[in-house]
């Protein structure tokens, strides 16, 4: 079991209508049949959003997307129409919130990897593969691939996990086409951004994107590069064979499998609140993630 510890009311704003909460954002559609998308600050461990947030991460989510939308402009068309706030919004969706155009969405969650680690090397310490894609023997925690691999999944629900599939499968449930299509906008999306980060002292170790169709035409989705979707480690922390520092919710993931959370994650029993000390340093890693992508001061 898992889900919200505590499932939000979202806000009602005249001209707006609420459709879905997310694990992070609020969905609207306002009278044009646009999308308003609002991040907020909730935050996932473990399948479970938590009942503590953090504060300014939703406006960190938005602000770095909308820098690396910028960064990818050439190489993909995205669905931000506009950041102006709606009428009636409250001031609090400020920097936090998108209208954004309504695409055919692509039910699958887009992954590249350029290093192994997390679920693609639970797999490959099993069968020498992930996603299908065999890989050389000798890697271990950390370890770069030999070239960025597409390995696709299948989008869960709230509080359920997303399944690693084959490209096979992808193919066979969305078509070969848009297949080929996917994994092109995928690896090019990637290597920039990892070319990017990396000169900023930033490994992207890998990240998932969301794809939709306006018309014919591929658009990327949802929220782009950030830590919520993306592994950022410190390049001059980088040590293959051990779990790597990392610009994200390492912090509350450590803190929620302590001693000192009481915790057992195995149980059905919610998370507990998150004390001051995990809140304030993991939002510090989402500012200091910010800061060195963009080159600019925040706040």
């Amino acid at each position: 079991m898992s889900g919200f510890v505590e499932k939000p009311e979202p806000i009602q704003v005249p001209g707006l209508v609420h459709l879905h909460t997310g694990k992070v954002r609020e969905l609207y559609r306002n009278e044009a049949g646009d999308l308003v998308m609002v991040a907020s600050d909730r935050i996932s461990a473990y399948d479970w959003v938590l009942p503590t947030e953090i504060p300014d991460k939703g406006r960190v989510l938005t602000q770095l997307s909308l820098w690396w939308f910028e960064q990818l402009a050439d190489l993909l068309p995205n669905h931000v129409l506009s950041t102006e706030l709606p009428a009636g919004a409250p001031d609090d969706w400020a920097g936090r919130a998108l209208v954004c155009k309504s695409l055919n969405m692509v039910p699958v969650e887009c992954v590249a990897r350029g290093y192994l680690t997390g679920s693609g090397l639970a797999e490959y310490n099993e069968s020498r593969t992930v996603c299908g894609l065999a890989l050389p023997e000798g890697l271990v925690d950390g370890s770069e691939l030999p070239a960025p691999i597409f390995t696709p999944a299948t989008k869960a629900a709230v509080g359920e996990h997303d399944e690693n599939v084959s490209y096979e499968e992808v193919a066979r449930q969305v078509g070969a086409d848009t297949a080929a299509q996917l994994r092109q906008a995928t690896l090019a999306a990637y290597s920039r951004a990892r070319d990017i980060a990396r000169d900023r002292g930033i490994i992207l170790a890998d990240t998932k994107f969301e794809f939709g169709f306006d018309g014919d035409t591929l658009v990327i989705a949802d929220e782009v590069l950030t830590p919520d979707s993306s592994r950022f480690w410190p390049a001059d922390q980088w040590e293959p064979g051990r779990p790597q520092p990392s610009y994200d919710k390492q912090f509350v993931r450590d803190w929620l499998t302590s001693a000192e959370s009481g915790w057992d994650r195995r149980s059905e029993q919610p998370p507990p609140p998150l004390p001051q000390h995990v809140v304030d340093a993991t939002r510090a890693k989402y500012v200091e993630a910010y800061e060195r992508l963009t080159g600019t001061t925040w706040g």
